[in-house]
Protein backbone atom coordinates (compact mmCIF):
# COMPACT_ATOMS: atom_id res chain seq x y z
CA UNK A 1 0.00 0.00 0.00
CA UNK A 2 1.42 3.38 -1.24
CA UNK A 3 0.94 6.66 0.63
CA UNK A 4 -1.55 8.96 -0.58
CA UNK A 5 -0.13 11.96 -2.33
CA UNK A 6 -0.93 15.64 0.17
CA UNK A 7 -2.68 18.09 -1.41
CA UNK A 8 0.13 20.51 -0.62
CA UNK A 9 2.63 18.83 -3.06
CA UNK A 10 0.03 18.25 -5.90
CA UNK A 11 1.38 21.48 -7.55
CA UNK A 12 5.09 21.06 -6.86
CA UNK A 13 6.36 20.23 -10.54
CA UNK A 14 6.52 23.46 -12.11
CA UNK A 15 8.58 24.41 -9.01
CA UNK A 16 10.77 21.40 -9.39
CA UNK A 17 11.38 21.82 -13.05
CA UNK A 18 12.40 25.69 -12.57
CA UNK A 19 14.42 24.66 -9.67
CA UNK A 20 16.72 22.02 -11.16
CA UNK A 21 17.09 24.14 -14.57
CA UNK A 22 18.40 27.01 -12.50
CA UNK A 23 21.03 24.64 -11.02
CA UNK A 24 21.65 23.29 -14.35
CA UNK A 25 21.09 19.80 -13.44
CA UNK A 26 19.60 17.13 -16.00
CA UNK A 27 16.82 15.06 -14.40
CA UNK A 28 19.20 12.00 -14.70
CA UNK A 29 21.14 14.62 -12.67
CA UNK A 30 18.50 15.03 -9.74
CA UNK A 31 17.69 11.64 -9.56
CA UNK A 32 21.15 10.60 -8.16
CA UNK A 33 21.09 13.31 -6.12
CA UNK A 34 17.60 12.92 -4.68
CA UNK A 35 17.14 8.47 -5.10
CA UNK A 36 13.99 9.17 -7.11
CA UNK A 37 14.34 7.63 -10.48
CA UNK A 38 14.45 10.05 -13.37
CA UNK A 39 11.07 8.55 -14.74
CA UNK A 40 9.02 9.99 -11.84
CA UNK A 41 10.66 13.10 -11.84
CA UNK A 42 9.38 13.51 -15.43
CA UNK A 43 5.97 12.77 -14.10
CA UNK A 44 5.97 14.93 -11.31
CA UNK A 45 7.88 17.85 -13.36
CA UNK A 46 4.78 17.48 -15.86
CA UNK A 47 2.10 17.43 -13.31
CA UNK A 48 1.05 13.59 -14.08
CA UNK A 49 1.59 12.64 -10.62
CA UNK A 50 1.71 14.50 -7.40
CA UNK A 51 5.09 12.88 -5.50
CA UNK A 52 4.44 12.05 -1.47
CA UNK A 53 5.35 13.82 1.38
CA UNK A 54 8.58 11.32 1.53
CA UNK A 55 9.48 11.69 -2.12
CA UNK A 56 9.20 15.52 -2.08
CA UNK A 57 11.42 15.52 0.80
CA UNK A 58 13.51 13.15 -1.37
CA UNK A 59 13.58 15.83 -3.89
CA UNK A 60 14.18 18.82 -1.89
CA UNK A 61 17.42 17.24 -0.69
CA UNK A 62 18.06 16.34 -4.24
CA UNK A 63 17.65 20.55 -4.48
CA UNK A 64 19.41 21.19 -0.91
CA UNK A 65 16.44 22.54 -0.01
CA UNK A 66 14.38 21.55 3.32
CA UNK A 67 10.65 19.97 2.29
CA UNK A 68 9.23 23.51 3.59
CA UNK A 69 11.41 25.66 1.11
CA UNK A 70 10.51 23.20 -1.87
CA UNK A 71 7.04 23.36 -1.07
CA UNK A 72 7.19 27.26 0.15
CA UNK A 73 5.68 26.83 3.59
CA UNK A 74 8.37 29.28 4.56
CA UNK A 75 6.56 31.40 2.73
CA UNK A 76 3.34 34.03 3.72
CA UNK A 77 1.60 33.82 -0.15
CA UNK A 78 2.80 34.46 -3.11
CA UNK A 79 3.41 37.94 -2.49
CA UNK A 80 6.36 39.80 0.14
CA UNK A 81 7.13 43.46 0.56
CA UNK A 82 9.63 44.95 1.91
CA UNK A 83 8.43 48.63 2.78
CA UNK A 84 10.53 51.30 2.80
CA UNK A 85 13.17 51.39 5.51
CA UNK A 86 12.93 48.05 6.34
CA UNK A 87 15.90 46.57 4.72
CA UNK A 88 18.13 44.74 5.97
CA UNK A 89 20.91 47.02 6.63
CA UNK A 90 24.69 47.21 7.18
CA UNK A 91 28.07 49.23 6.40
CA UNK A 92 31.39 50.66 7.63
CA UNK A 93 33.25 53.67 6.77
CA UNK A 94 31.17 55.87 4.39
CA UNK A 95 29.31 52.86 2.71
CA UNK A 96 26.01 52.22 3.98
CA UNK A 97 23.03 49.49 2.45
CA UNK A 98 19.83 48.40 2.72
CA UNK A 99 19.16 45.31 1.01
CA UNK A 100 15.34 45.83 -0.48
CA UNK A 101 14.33 41.93 -1.41
CA UNK A 102 12.82 39.69 1.05
CA UNK A 103 15.02 37.22 2.41
CA UNK A 104 12.83 34.09 0.63
CA UNK A 105 14.21 30.77 0.11
CA UNK A 106 15.39 30.05 -3.79
CA UNK A 107 15.69 34.01 -4.38
CA UNK A 108 17.83 34.09 -7.26
CA UNK A 109 18.39 38.23 -7.97
CA UNK A 110 19.09 40.80 -5.06
CA UNK A 111 18.11 44.50 -4.91
CA UNK A 112 20.65 46.69 -2.86
CA UNK A 113 20.51 50.43 -2.54
CA UNK A 114 23.80 51.89 -1.70
CA UNK A 115 25.13 54.99 -0.18
CA UNK A 116 28.63 56.25 -0.30
CA UNK A 117 29.53 59.42 1.17
CA UNK A 118 32.35 61.57 -0.37
CA UNK A 119 35.54 59.97 -0.77
CA UNK A 120 33.79 56.46 0.06
CA UNK A 121 34.09 52.83 -1.29
CA UNK A 122 32.46 49.65 -1.42
CA UNK A 123 34.23 46.18 -0.60
CA UNK A 124 35.16 46.61 2.99
CA UNK A 125 34.22 44.71 6.43
CA UNK A 126 30.59 45.12 6.97
CA UNK A 127 29.80 45.04 3.24
CA UNK A 128 27.76 41.91 1.49
CA UNK A 129 29.70 38.97 0.71
CA UNK A 130 31.64 38.61 -2.56
CA UNK A 131 28.78 37.18 -5.70
CA UNK A 132 28.82 33.64 -6.24
CA UNK A 133 30.65 32.15 -9.28
CA UNK A 134 28.47 33.28 -12.68
CA UNK A 135 26.88 36.18 -10.50
CA UNK A 136 25.81 39.43 -12.86
CA UNK A 137 25.27 42.23 -11.55
CA UNK A 138 23.36 45.52 -12.72
CA UNK A 139 23.87 48.97 -11.23
CA UNK A 140 21.84 52.16 -11.95
CA UNK A 141 23.55 55.68 -10.51
CA UNK A 142 20.60 57.30 -8.19
CA UNK A 143 22.27 60.01 -7.27
CA UNK A 144 25.59 61.93 -7.64
CA UNK A 145 29.06 60.56 -9.64
CA UNK A 146 30.41 56.90 -9.13
CA UNK A 147 33.73 55.70 -10.75
CA UNK A 148 33.59 51.58 -11.09
CA UNK A 149 36.78 49.86 -10.90
CA UNK A 150 36.25 45.89 -12.78
CA UNK A 151 39.22 44.20 -12.59
CA UNK A 152 42.00 47.05 -13.93
CA UNK A 153 39.32 48.76 -15.90
CA UNK A 154 37.60 52.29 -14.60
CA UNK A 155 34.45 53.48 -15.60
CA UNK A 156 33.07 56.85 -14.55
CA UNK A 157 29.04 56.80 -13.93
CA UNK A 158 27.03 59.41 -13.24
CA UNK A 159 23.58 60.23 -12.41
CA UNK A 160 20.80 58.25 -14.51
CA UNK A 161 23.91 55.94 -15.98
CA UNK A 162 23.28 51.90 -15.70
CA UNK A 163 25.81 49.53 -15.81
CA UNK A 164 26.45 45.38 -16.19
CA UNK A 165 28.80 43.26 -15.33
CA UNK A 166 30.67 40.23 -14.24
CA UNK A 167 30.13 39.95 -10.54
CA UNK A 168 32.19 37.36 -10.00
CA UNK A 169 35.20 39.94 -11.12
CA UNK A 170 37.33 42.16 -8.83
CA UNK A 171 35.39 44.62 -8.25
CA UNK A 172 34.18 47.98 -6.47
CA UNK A 173 32.69 51.40 -6.70
CA UNK A 174 34.29 54.84 -5.38
CA UNK A 175 33.02 57.95 -4.99
CA UNK A 176 35.12 60.44 -5.91
CA UNK A 177 33.31 63.64 -5.14
CA UNK A 178 32.19 66.12 -2.37
CA UNK A 179 28.68 64.83 -2.88
CA UNK A 180 26.99 61.78 -1.52
CA UNK A 181 26.16 59.20 -4.17
CA UNK A 182 23.40 56.60 -4.16
CA UNK A 183 23.19 53.44 -6.28
CA UNK A 184 20.61 50.54 -6.84
CA UNK A 185 21.93 47.20 -7.45
CA UNK A 186 20.66 44.41 -8.80
CA UNK A 187 22.73 40.96 -8.24
CA UNK A 188 21.31 37.91 -10.23
CA UNK A 189 22.83 34.49 -9.82
CA UNK A 190 23.12 31.50 -11.71
CA UNK A 191 24.55 32.71 -15.32
CA UNK A 192 27.02 30.28 -15.23
CA UNK A 193 30.16 30.14 -18.04
CA UNK A 194 31.51 27.28 -19.21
Amino acid sequence: MTAAADPTVAAVGPRVKALREAMDLSLRDLAERSGVSAPMLSQVERGETSPTLQVASRIASGLELRLSQLLRLDEEGTVSIVRAGEGRRGGARGHAYELLTPPLPGLRAEVTRHTLGPGAVTGGPGDPPRHEPGARETTLVERGAIVLHVDDAEHELGRGDCVTFDADLSHHFANPTKEEAVLLAIVSAGLRRS
